[in-house]
């Protein structure tokens, strides 16, 4: 006998009761994970509409009282069916449960109640209602109703006009109102009051494609593979190129979702989807509130938008026919999740995508290594375009500056003599600097010069980091413990404790310093924490507010102020040493999308990059913006040491309060998982070998097909919850990783 286990209900709450219901013979060739089904519910038996989640062939209640499903609906793959089989393929291939697929994809799908407002429309003929329009406005004291009758024929016939919008344009229209309705020109109705994000955006004039942007429009648009990278240089207008495809979809009366990396590039973004396509585009990230979300989702779901913006989390908004995925800066780690699920957006919009026979456009002007490969191969379109869109403008001059030399000549400074003088003569020219530095805080660890002692988070195995900004406290990055700056050292009681390495803050710090007369603004996690101090700030810069932006990586992914004609790297080496195979690929990536924030107006633009290392290979491909040179020199490391994309790669992650335990357990789970026909390395301590007070132990499986991973992780998992050590501790699988453990 098969049973189908059952949501009566597509709400997180509902997620976490699941009934099971006996499936009838006649149903089993056609019932399906998603399909809509009818139910006896209730002690009342009454008929509810349910969704079937998935299926197994036992169940812990006796067979003779269980109830039977009653009917499969015809037409039952509605837009909760789509999302329901997508969790099903992402629980299977990530290797978590089906409820932790389900709660991400339907994640705000929590009712935040929403008030009404009232609106009208038309109850008459387009031709009645103009008729009556001329008749009343030959007569001044009519002006109200012929002005309410003007701005509803301004609109489309199924489209309705709220009393708000009203009285923008009619003075007290309320007796106006009143008299219309009376004598039937109008009707009215209380229509939803939908938090509406960045609702003052306006309209704005169109762009006119350059032929590069033209031949990828169409090259897209007449290639039937699955997924296409549109590969330009930063500032090239992918954008543009987005848009145009955008419109394509539309029209086809499909929908379409655009992923974006940094909840920053969010104002940048909704600014110019909403001056191309109206109110028709709207946004979803993790800032805004539980009813702002779900207003964004009702009318997603009700087809009263076609586009939506956002992070990794816009991925699922539940369009009920959507045709093409766009994700912008598709190398960005931040498409990677850190939590169960492990999914990356970029395999999760490819399945949806599969699912629902639409596109998906990968754009970047520095891709991923895995995704230029599988370009080169065929396996995706590539589409290039190769020179920034705007009239006039050029790649900014790139600099290296060896920071050895500097020292040699006596400047113990953050900033090179050479990056000094070209802020200088920037500031005097009126123009704007972008300083770049991936580290937050003052200084990155606290320490005593007597015995060297440093500071540590006594949760975790990290050194804590300063923070002058929030009152001279030590803090750490990886658990938000927090404790004040001591004024002795712990260990031996020296008053020589000091403060160490850089971060943002102390970069603020000393510009103001160099530069008293600069207006400075800083842009990272701590700076931003408010909701929309994100756009506050960088339309602040982006207004001429400031002279000076200093930030983490945020600062340099996509956005485009044509004023910056300086870009500072100051520590290239932060990110190229830290112990990844993808370190060289992450360094390449964010100095080359640095130093393409730097000349996208008219005005020639420069980057310094200050490096310890000046002849590394992603410094100096990144310098001269040769993507092509840098993937010839990774690829070549990859196919040696059978990294993706030459091969697959899978961590598993041993966690336990006990140190002991994580140890013997990490080698029970190495020794279970050789078995598989998979390459097993040498259980080792994680990146952080203890965080929030647990141990971390991890092991690297390598095989040459991901389906020899999900093989060997289906085993390992079995044995973690049957071992007598391993099932007391946390257990993590994560497939082809991009973060360190």
């Amino acid at each position: 006998m098969k049973y189908a286990d059952i949501i009566v209900d597509i709400s997180l709450e509902a997620l976490d009761r699941v009934f099971q219901y006996i499936v009838p013979d006649i149903m089993e060739d056609r019932i399906l994970v998603g399909s809509q089904v009818i139910v006896p519910f209730g002690t009342s038996n009454r008929h509810v509409k349910g969704y079937v989640i998935g299926f197994s062939d036992t169940t812990d209640y006796a067979p003779d009282k269980m109830k039977a499903i009653l009917e499969i609906k015809k037409g039952s793959m509605v837009v909760e069916s789509q999302m329901i089989c997508l969790a099903d393929w992402m629980s299977r291939y990530y290797g978590c449960t089906r409820a932790q697929a389900l709660k991400t994809v339907l994640s705000v799908k929590r009712q935040v109640r929403g008030g009404t407002k009232r609106a009208y429309k038309l109850a008459v003929t387009r031709e009645a209602a103009e008729r009556e329009m001329n008749k009343l406005a030959v007569q001044p004291r009519f002006a109200s109703r012929a002005a309410i009758l003007a701005m509803m024929l301004d609109r489309p016939e199924e489209q309705g006009i709220t009393e708000d919008e009203i009285r923008k344009k009619v003075p007290s229209p309320e007796n106006a109102l009143k008299t219309l309705l009376k004598h039937g020109w109008i009707n009215a109705w209380e229509a939803a009051d939908y938090r509406i994000p960045f609702a003052g955006v306006t309209d704005g004039k169109r762009v006119i494609l350059n032929e590069d942007q033209k031949r990828a429009v169409e090259e897209i648009l007449e290639d039937e593979r699955l997924v296409h990278l549109l590969y330009g240089v930063t500032g090239s207008g992918k954008t543009e190129v987005y848009m145009q495809l955008i419109e394509q979809t539309v029209a086809s009366g499909k929908q379409a979702i655009v992923l974006i990396p940094e909840i920053a590039l969010t104002y940048q973004n909704i600014t110019r989807f909403r001056q191309r396509f109206g109110r028709r585009v709207s946004v979803m990230n993790s800032k805004m509130s539980d009813g702002e979300r779900y207003d964004q989702y009702i009318q997603a779901k009700n087809g009263e938008i076609d586009i939506m913006i956002g992070p990794r989390m816009a991925l699922f908004t539940p369009f009920a026919n959507p045709g093409l995925i766009i994700i912008d800066e598709e190398q960005d780690h931040a498409y990677k999740s850190d939590i169960t699920p492990k999914y990356h957006a970029v395999d999760v919009a490819i399945q949806r995508m599969t699912m629902c026979g639409g596109k998906v456009i990968l754009g970047s002007a520095t891709p991923s290594v895995v995704t230029y490969d599988r370009a080169m191969q065929g396996i995706y379109g590539l589409h290039r375009l190769p020179r920034r869109a705007a009239d006039g403008a050029s790649m900014a001059e790139t600099r290296i500056v060896d920071l050895r030399e500097e020292l040699k000549q006596k400047n113990y400074s953050i900033f090179s003599r050479s990056l000094q003088k070209e802020m200088e003569e920037c500031l005097e020219r009126k123009e704007q600097v972008m300083l770049f530095l991936n580290r937050r805080g003052y200084a990155g660890f606290m320490s005593c010069r007597s015995c060297g002692h440093v500071i540590q988070c006594p949760h975790c195995d990290v050194s804590m980091t300063l923070h002058k900004s929030q009152g001279n406290v030590l803090k750490c990055h990886y658990c938000g413990y927090t404790a004040p700056m001591p004024s002795s050292c712990p260990e031996c009681g020296s008053k020589y404790i000091g403060a160490f390495g850089m971060g943002t803050q102390k970069v603020v710090e000393m510009l103001e310093k160099r530069f008293p007369n600069a207006r400075i603004l800083r842009a990272d996690r701590d700076a931003l924490r408010r909701k929309n101090s994100h756009f506050e700030v960088f339309q602040a810069f982006a207004r001429g507010e400031s002279d000076i932006l200093v930030g983490t990586q945020m600062i340099v992914k996509g956005h485009d102020f044509p004023n910056v004609t300086l870009v500072g790297v100051l520590a290239a080496d932060l990110s190229m040493f830290s112990g990844d195979y993808l370190s060289a690929e992450r360094t390449f990536q964010l100095l080359t999308q640095a130093a393409g924030r730097a000349g996208r107006g008219i005005k020639p633009g420069k980057a310094i990059i200050q490096t310890y290392q000046p002849e590394h290979y992603a410094v100096t491909c990144a310098a001269s913006q040769d993507y092509e040179a840098f993937y010839r020199q990774e690829i070549l490391y990859r196919s040696l040491m059978h990294y993706p994309p030459k091969g697959h790669m899978m961590v598993a992650v041993i966690e336990h309060e006990d140190e002991i335990t994580v140890t013997e357990g990490s080698r029970i789970l190495a020794e279970t998982m050789k078995t598989s026909g998979v390459h097993v390395l040498p259980p080792t301590d994680g990146f952080r070998a203890k965080e929030k007070d647990r141990y971390r132990k991890v092991i690297y499986i390598k095989s040459n097909d991901v389906e020899g991973l999900i093989r060997c992780r289906r085993q390992a998992q079995k044995i973690a919850k049957e071992d007598a050590l391993l099932k007391y501790t946390n257990v993590q699988f994560d497939i082809n990783p991009l973060n360190l453990y």
